[in-house]
């Protein structure tokens, strides 16, 4: 019962955006909502292979992919990624591998996945090198300040690593696993397929969304600029501690779209109706399948 006693405190804390997202949907043009609903499915696919490119042996499919529509529901309710980070954690040490192995099988798939999505971002730059006004994206005189925050975090983490010896053993012991697992896996042209065609499908396939549902409203802005927007907002916010994203990811893709040459109060539209689309609606079946695996000890 917990997935869905979480899954009912967010939609309590977010009526109003549930409210206003569900009243849009009567002025958009269905099709495309459709359109952009079978995108999303499709992204669960996308992650089902970079999974199963991450590791040597076969994982279950059918389980595969409803752990990760389960994983879904699970990354809003914990804070930057945890929740699918930990549901494939343990769906991949029932399925046999050992603690440091899917770790490390972890690792390389938040690797790809965030190699394929800052790679798609500057392909679409490289392509359309004026579709993003980056002095709009960050406040004046917010960009130093960024850097410094940065810096300061990298250089706590140095120091931590060079004063805890323990912890320098822990991670030199990791980094082996990691890229023994990296080694294995692109000795296999399947997996090695897998894992870096997923992991660019994936983001692909979130931007193709949001495009989707733009164009049911009729925002006018091109579908490549679109495309755009959303990789630099989801990027600008990946570490945005937040579960799923609610809230900063609305935000920063508003302004994003606003930076590409959407109008204000159309591209609030569409960012309200994209996560209806792909969030919300999803949500409750979402955890109710996560509530069934963890049941039935897939997970």
């Amino acid at each position: 019962m917990l997935p869905l006693l979480f899954v009912t405190v967010i939609a309590v804390r977010h009526r109003s955006v549930l409210a206003e997202g569900f009243a849009l949907l009567a002025t958009a043009r269905w099709p495309w909502l459709l359109a952009a609903a079978g995108a999303t499915c499709l992204t669960w696919v996308a992650a089902a292979f970079t999974r199963q490119g991450a590791v040597v042996e076969r994982l279950p499919g059918r389980r595969l992919l409803a752990a990760q529509f389960a994983a879904g529901a699970a990354n809003h309710m914990l804070p930057t990624g945890l929740g699918a980070s930990a549901v494939n954690l343990r769906f991949m040490t029932v399925c046999g591998l050992t603690p440091a192995r899917s770790s490390a099988a972890l690792a390389l798939y938040l690797l790809a996945e965030s190699v394929g999505r800052v790679g798609l971002l500057a392909a679409l730059l490289v392509a359309f090198p004026g579709a993003l006004r980056f002095g709009s994206l960050l406040p004046e005189g917010a960009f130093g300040p960024l850097l410094l925050a940065v810096a300061a975090v990298l250089a706590v983490a140095v120091g931590v690593l060079a004063a805890v010896r323990r912890l320098r053993g822990a991670v030199r012991s990791f980094l082996r696993t990691a890229l023994g697992e990296a080694r294995s896996v692109h000795a296999v042209p399947s997996r090695a397929l897998a894992l870096w065609g997923g992991a660019l499908a994936f983001p692909a396939l979130q931007a193709t969304a949001l495009v989707l549902v733009g164009t049911a409203f009729g925002l006018s802005v091109p579908p490549a600029h679109m495309a755009v927007a959303y990789l630099a907002a989801t990027v600008a916010v990946a570490l945005v501690p937040t579960p799923g994203g609610l809230g900063s990811v609305e935000a920063a893709l508003v302004v994003a779209l606003v930076a590409v040459g959407g109008a204000a109060a159309p591209a609030t539209a569409v960012v309200l109706v994209f996560r209806v689309v792909t969030v919300w609606l999803p949500l409750l079946p979402g955890a109710l399948t996560l509530g069934a695996l963890v049941r039935l000890k897939v997970i």
